[in-house]
């Protein structure tokens, strides 16, 4: 089905499919039975019934017939730190031979050890380590992808994570969001100083990497291990001065109230959320924050705590499922596994998991006016797969039903 850059501008038309357009106009996933996507100029011109297309627009356009395969938006990881370098297997490995947190860290281990490595590798070598991880999520059908940076914890390093960033979407043909997320861990050479670390990250940091256009969202980690409420304001005051989104790692490890500190500046999303309690949902859902849940990182560091996905649903907060690919927490490489992992750790439901690493995962984005949904002015961003219903990408582990894999029309 696959067919030549070449052909980009040419009308298309994906016809005999079943769609999950993820419509909100439509119910549930939004199915049409004896659907077709009509395609012009990299984006949808029709979703729907296959006989609804215009006659005059099936006449001019290149047809694909999908033998009765699925079509859904092209799925989308709104939470990454996909650019790092080297790993933390030795870590895992000691942990699983008894190792205490302190012991680790001892060891040269933790955050340090993977900001060491990062800062060791030159742009182009990270580039390369970068880059199989980002061809897995594509492989399952991403064609959009959120960055994140934070290994770098310096000016140089910071601008280094985000140039390889834009340079992976580039190499590969996916949409990639840059997040800037200095304010992840305190940098050996601050010497415990979370203030002045801060105060680099907000006034120094975060204006230059914005000029140089590398920046299209904030992010960072408020908790008792990174920084406070108050620490994580000032960097969200400095980014708003910008006029950039935010976006906040909160309430993983105990709840300091950044589910609160997030929807107060509009964030685009809270990711994590174990610890959130009522009042803090509350207010996500006035702001219109995508609560953003990452099973990957609560299954491989044993978390007890799940999120509170019924207080989501209550007060219409809407969810995102992500990978949260990082070394540390959540090696993981696959949006279909997360989907899987969100329905039998958090009980969340075929649906939702499938809206959240689609329709959800925009909004979480803000990319939602543009992809995620199966809708005429949207990109075509489309992923088609050999299955005989939605629920097989949630239930199956360790399979990839991708037939093809469609971005802008191509």
């Amino acid at each position: 089905m696959a067919s030549a850059s070449q052909n980009q501008g040419r009308p298309r038309l994906y016809r005999n499919a079943r769609l999950a357009t993820l419509a909100a106009a439509r119910e549930g996933l939004g199915t049409v039975e004896c659907g077709a996507v009509a395609v012009e100029g990299g984006r949808i011109v029709h979703a729907g019934l296959e006989s609804e297309v215009p006659q005059a627009f099936a006449a001019r356009a290149e047809t694909v017939d999908c033998d009765g395969r699925w079509i859904t938006p092209g799925l989308i990881d709104c939470h990454t730190h996909l650019v790092h370098a080297g790993n933390r297997a030795n870590e895992f490995e000691m942990r699983l031979d008894g190792a205490t947190y302190e012991e680790v860290a001892l060891a040269g281990g933790g955050i340090v050890s993977s900001v060491r490595a990062l800062r060791a590798a030159g742009e182009d070598a990270l580039f390369a380590q970068s880059l199989p991880r980002l061809d897995a999520l594509i492989a399952e059908g991403a064609t959009t992808v959120e960055i994140k940076s934070g290994y770098g914890l310096d000016l140089e390093n910071e601008r280094k994570t985000l140039r390889v960033a834009r340079r992976l979407g580039t190499a590969r043909g996916v949409a990639v969001r840059t997040t800037f997320l200095g304010a992840h861990a305190l940098p050996p050479e601050a010497f415990g100083d979370k203030d002045g670390y801060i105060a680099r990250v907000a006034d120094e940091m975060l204006p230059a990497l914005a000029a140089e256009g590398l920046v299209d969202a904030v992010d960072g980690f408020c908790e008792g291990i990174a920084f406070s409420p108050e620490q994580i304001a000032r960097v969200f005051n400095a980014a708003r001065a910008l006029q950039l989104p935010v976006k906040l790692h909160a309430d993983q490890l105990s709840n300091l109230g950044g589910a609160a500190l997030a929807a107060r500046f509009g964030a685009l999303s809270a990711d994590h959320l174990e610890h959130t309690d009522e009042a803090g949902a509350a207010a996500m859902a006035a702001a219109g924050s995508v609560a953003v849940m990452l099973p990957g990182a609560f299954y491989f560091i044993r978390e007890t705590k799940v999120p509170p996905v019924e207080l989501f649903r209550r007060h219409g907060v809407p969810m995102a499922v992500a990978t949260d690919c990082n070394p540390g927490t959540a090696p993981l490489t696959s949006l279909l596994l997360a989907m899987n992992m969100a329905a039998t750790l958090f009980r969340m439901t075929v649906a939702e998991c499938i809206a959240g690493t689609t329709r959800e995962a925009a909004r979480a984005l803000g990319l939602l006016d543009e992809t995620g949904t199966l809708e005429p002015g949207k990109w075509a961003d489309l992923a088609v797969w050999d299955i005989e219903s939605p629920a097989e990408l949630v239930y199956r582990m360790g399979f990839n039903p991708l037939h093809a894999r469609i971005r802008r029309g191509t």
